[in-house]
């Protein structure tokens, strides 16, 4: 079969490997689409020597049919699916960028009836990510939170999530199209207003930039909680006054779905799928979408690793 291959040292190919061939607790899943994320960049450039040797497949997320499932009570083939990796497929074992891709039983969920191949692939690590992080920063449905980075595909999942919840949502990126441009008020102080000076219970930094989290700090309500989902290269410190933390009862977690196993991923996928199905969560239509074929993927991964780029998807149907 066709696949996306990293072999090491940030080299990545398109070849042919055999067609995994199906073994107790797994299914083996058609893609008819998979979608291409800054981490699957990353991990192919080595970000990830923790989990992921090469040669390896490439590829998180995913969308298709069931094609064998010999132990499953009852067999689940012909049944369309969607999932994200977790800890598993890309790292720990290949990926999704290919014709076939082999998963845990449970490590799959059905996919949304409203969805198309191409949406469906495109939800895995956004929406996953985002629901982990929401989890982690102990959102309630009285909280006002502040999205920073809420142009990207997590800030975008993480809006539609709060707005879901009942929450009040204020956006944040280097854009007009949000409530905070942070070119022009990278203090956030727009944000203190916005709240009559009580600052959000809740931020979500999705994009890892010590200036902008410090100044989120300085803004945060007290008891609020700060959570972010990336760093940038070499991982420079981020420090803060110990005093003022303790005293406001502020707290940062850090969210990482690499901590989480592909059947916890499907699990939150299986929550997400009936959200999309009534309308309150929604994807982008297929038009906004970038398709690749097998024979430029490998070409938009080098858009991809430099940040550059519309939601880039193989599709093979």
């Amino acid at each position: 079969m066709k696949a996306i291959q990293a072999i090491g040292h940030g080299a990545i190919v398109s070849t042919e490997v055999a067609k995994p061939a199906v073994k107790a607790g797994y299914v083996l899943v058609k893609v008819y689409a998979a979608g291409l994320n800054p981490s699957d960049g990353t991990n192919a450039s080595g970000g990830f020597a923790e989990f992921t040797t090469f040669p390896r497949t490439l590829g998180r997320d995913f969308a298709g049919v069931i094609e064998e499932d010999p132990w499953g009570t009852p067999s689940r083939v012909g049944k369309k699916v969607f999932g994200t990796s977790g800890d598993f497929l890309s790292f720990a074992v290949d990926g999704t960028h290919a014709e076939y891709c082999l998963v845990p039983q449970e490590g799959i969920a059905p996919m949304p009836s409203n969805l198309t191949f191409t949406q469906a692939a495109c939800v895995g690590v956004p929406f996953t990510t985002a629901f982990t992080a929401l989890v982690r920063a102990q959102l309630r449905s009285s909280d006002t939170i502040l999205v920073v980075g809420a142009s990207g595909a997590v800030g975008k999942a993480t809006v539609q999530l709060a707005k879901a919840k009942g929450c009040t949502t204020i956006t944040a990126s280097r854009q007009n199209t949000t409530d905070i441009n942070t070119t022009t008020d990278p203090q956030l102080t727009k944000a203190l207003t916005m709240t009559d000076g009580r600052g959000p219970e809740v931020i979500l930094d999705t994009v890892g930039d010590v200036v902008l989290m410090r100044q989120a700090l300085e803004v945060l309500a007290d008891k609020g909680r700060l959570a972010y989902i990336a760093a940038p290269p070499g991982s420079p410190e981020f420090t803060f006054a110990m005093r003022t933390l303790y005293r406001k009862e502020h707290s940062i977690v850090g969210c990482n779905t690499l901590k989480y196993s592909i059947e916890e991923m499907a699990r939150i996928m299986t929550e997400l799928a009936p959200m999309f199905e009534q309308g309150l969560l929604t994807m982008p239509p297929d038009e906004e979408l970038t398709k690749l074929r097998f024979e430029n993927t490998v070409e938009a991964y080098d858009q991809l690793r430099a940040r550059k780029g519309n939601k880039y998807v193989l599709c093979w149907h």
